[in-house]
């Protein structure tokens, strides 16, 4: 019996057969790369650091790396290239064959300052890399050298513009997230002071211990020395609060009105990264960022965990360029 269909039936049923097709298609271009998901890791996985050891991002890849290298059943290897404000370090992991075996653990700066920065780079983030999990949101800290005389936000303000130029800061390099904040600071303040760039966060807070600088806006690293009595801490370039030093306030509640340093680190790879070993790879990070054990690290780092997707990684990124990238425009901020 021959079945004569309709004009709409034999349209749809064209459709429902492309469909079919499509799907069919569509499983086998799928087929390699769910293969390679289920194969990956074979091998150890290199995390590229692209500031010097001892950092927040140096930090973070380690504390994270280790609970990553036993779900995944294979060495994570922490390598520190840093330079060129995280340009070097960036720009190993671009280039890096796209299989999941090359991450990138940076701060944000990288994909929401840098473009902002530099004329030209060696290579583009916002295409070359691909978010793949957030690790932490990291907040900045007004640290002073105990010898000066301020005791408090108010008197540091009034201590440096009774003493316009004669102080200095460091920060981790051109751009980064402390730079940017004594910038905002000076700007909100009307006060002046020497901006010194440091290849790193460990040596610009070697210096401020030495006395050679004589305030920095800490990213974390120096929260011991606070309480060691090294140093003082006059105030958070947070919107909130540390919980770890629930008495100290907030420059916003200082009046510096909005005043919000923080930027969020965590991990990239190269663009072309199998979408199953990204999604395995966050899901394995998230879940080491819910240990207690790291919780805890990143707490006395003065950060918070900060899982999620790669979308809400990237949404923050460029939630954080529209924000850094006024006050580059407004300060005149170039890279060196």
């Amino acid at each position: 019996m021959t079945i004569h269909l309709s004009q709409p039936a034999r349209q749809r049923r064209r459709f429902a057969l492309a469909l079919a097709g499509a799907a069919c298609a569509g499983s086998a271009l799928l087929a390699p790369l769910t293969a390679q998901a289920q194969a990956w890791p074979t091998k150890p996985i290199r995390v590229v650091v692209n500031f010097p050891p001892g950092g927040a991002a140096d930090q973070l890849a380690r504390v994270v790396g280790q609970p990553l290298s036993e779900a995944l059943g294979q060495p994570v290897v922490v390598e520190n290239r840093g330079g060129a404000n995280g340009n070097i370090g960036g720009e190993v992991v671009a280039r890096a064959p796209a299989d999941g075996y090359t991450l990138l653990m940076s701060s944000g700066g990288m994909v929401s300052v840098n473009p902002h920065l530099y004329e030209k780079m060696p290579f583009d983030p916002a295409k070359d890399l691909v978010p793949v999990a957030a690790a932490a949101r990291v907040l900045v800290y007004l640290v002073i050298r105990p010898e000066l005389p301020p005791k408090n936000i108010q008197e540091f303000i009034a201590y440096l513009k009774a003493r316009p130029g004669k102080l200095s800061y460091g920060s981790p390099g051109v751009g980064s997230s402390p730079h940017l904040a004594g910038e905002m600071f000076k700007s909100q303040t009307g006060t002046f002071a020497t901006h010194v760039p440091y290849r790193g966060a460990a040596p610009a807070l070697q210096d401020l211990l030495a006395g050679q600088i004589d305030y920095y806006f800490d990213p974390g690293i120096a929260l011991q020395q606070v309480k060691a009595g090294k140093l003082r801490l006059l105030a958070v370039g947070s919107p909130q609060r540390s919980p770890l030093f629930p008495d100290v306030p907030t420059l916003a509640e200082a009046g510096l009105k909005g005043f919000d340093a923080d930027t969020v680190f965590g991990f990239y790879a190269p663009a072309g990264t199998p979408a199953p070993v990204i999604a395995r790879l966050n899901t394995e990070i998230n879940k080491a960022l819910a240990l207690p054990m790291v919780k805890d690290r990143i707490q006395q780092l003065g950060g918070e965990a900060a899982p999620g997707t790669p979308a809400a990684f990237h949404d923050r990124a460029m939630a954080d360029s529209t924000r850094f990238g006024a006050i580059i425009k407004e300060r005149g901020i170039k890279a060196d």
